[in-house]
């Protein structure tokens, strides 16, 4: 399916006007917009929220991105623009949500907000699309977000067991010299009582991983480490994690699994492998470009990862979300080489991610944007009270299955801590 659903862009009127600090931004989002049109990107307290849909894009196959590019410059090229701000993300933008695989069942997506509230250096503002004439509402008029109830919980395509089985597999076939890396996910079903309210579990990631990017595209919600590319100008910058460990909540104790991580050899060379694979992506748009010879260890409330920063000065016209179509997959959440990581996960995690590790962000009408990796997320089901949880893994020869399924325990605990808090 190449691109359906408002496939003809439409012409929009945007209006940007400066407001006073709005305060907690998750808390302006209305008590009833439909989770499907709660849109979030947030870290530390900057970003914008929007609700509402002024225009929409599904698109799929191996023409999803360049399908959503081409959408989103026709529809710029149609749009009226009065904006009092000039920084990134001001203006039209739209967020996206991409599927990991070309063969997905899920569609890709493009959305439009009718409102958009945003903060950024200082600046406050909101953006209302297509004459819409909302304002935005005081947090403190808002209802407090639903708490899930009674949740349940059940395994995905394979259990604990069955996932441990498909990882040996797989560094037996890295052994074998088959492929360098494999990444292996795997899913979790959990289940409420009544519809899950997207604005309950946004509060809680914002507040707990205020260092990662907080997003909710079309029932997609998470809070990913990793951003794929950023570009602002002509600077691109990427974050690379590979190469994780578990904290353990003692401090003395993480610093000395901070350093052992640094001195991993399996962890260095996972790393080594989604490095290389950004920057040599990234070289063919980039006139100059800094990566750095090591990584740093990045501290996040649940785990530590191996981080490298990449950063380059773009030489053509390629917009962030052609940018993030390069890149994707990286070799953090595919392996190398690319095309027998592809075929050994079609093989053994026996799921469709959707759009788990796809590209998920925003683009601005001058194609500007930060496209992260959907990680530390979920999928709100057609069933609104059943969302569908992922986590995965980097698999090298020196991979142990067991290590493997309590890595992917602890990266599933972000969204579970959400839902059960």
């Amino acid at each position: 399916m190449p691109a359906s659903a408002d496939q003809s862009a439409p012409a929009l009127v945007v209006r940007t006007r400066r407001i006073p600090d709005p305060g907690d931004l998750v808390a302006i989002i209305p008590p009833d917009v439909d989770s499907a049109d709660v849109l979030s990107w947030l870290r530390d307290g900057e970003g914008f929220v929007g609700w509402g849909r002024a225009a929409y894009l599904e698109t799929s196959a191996t023409s999803r991105f360049a399908d959503a590019d081409a959408w989103w410059s026709d529809l710029v090229g149609r749009a009226v623009v009065r904006s009092e701000v000039e920084v990134p993300g001001a203006g039209l933008v739209a967020f996206g949500s991409f599927a990991f695989a070309a063969d997905s069942a899920s569609p890709s997506t493009l959305i439009v907000p009718r409102v958009i509230v945003g903060r950024r250096g200082g600046l406050a503002w909101v953006t209302t699309i297509s004459g819409s004439l909302e304002q935005p509402p005081s947090p403190r008029e808002q209802p407090i977000a639903v708490r899930p109830a009674n949740l349940q919980t059940r395994p995905g395509a394979l259990d604990e067991d069955g996932w441990a089985q498909a990882i040996g597999v797989a560094v037996q076939r890295i052994s074998a010299g088959d492929l360098d890396k494999v990444v292996m996910a795997r899913d979790v079903f959990i289940t409420g009582q009544e519809p899950l309210d997207a604005r309950w579990l946004l509060e809680r990631l914002s507040t707990s991983y205020r260092k990662t990017w907080t997003f909710s595209v079309d029932r997609l919600i998470g809070a990913t480490p990793e951003m794929l590319v950023r570009r602002e100008k002509a600077l691109v910058t990427s974050r690379i994690l590979a190469g994780t460990i578990q904290r353990t909540g003692d401090d003395e104790h993480d610093l000395a699994l901070a350093a052992s991580l640094a001195r991993s050899s399996k962890d260095l060379e996972e790393h080594e492998y989604a490095v290389r694979s950004v920057a040599e992506a990234l070289d063919a748009h980039c006139s100059s470009m800094n990566v750095p010879e090591a990584p740093f260890v990045l501290h996040l409330p649940n785990v530590m990862h191996l981080a490298t920063d990449v950063a380059g000065v773009l030489s053509d016209s390629s917009s962030s979300l052609a940018l993030a179509a390069a890149l994707h997959p990286s070799a953090a959440v595919c392996g190398t080489p690319t095309w027998k990581a592809r075929e050994v996960i079609a093989d053994l995690e026996q799921m469709d991610r959707g759009r788990y590790a796809g590209p998920v962000g925003w683009i601005d009408s001058s194609g500007d944007g930060e496209w992260g990796i959907a990680l530390r997320c979920g999928q709100i089901q057609g069933d609104p009270a059943t969302i569908r949880l992922f986590a995965g893994c980097g698999i090298v020869a020196g991979s142990d299955p067991q290590d493997e399924v309590a890595e992917s325990n602890a990266k599933l605990r972000p969204m579970l801590s959400a839902l059960h808090d």
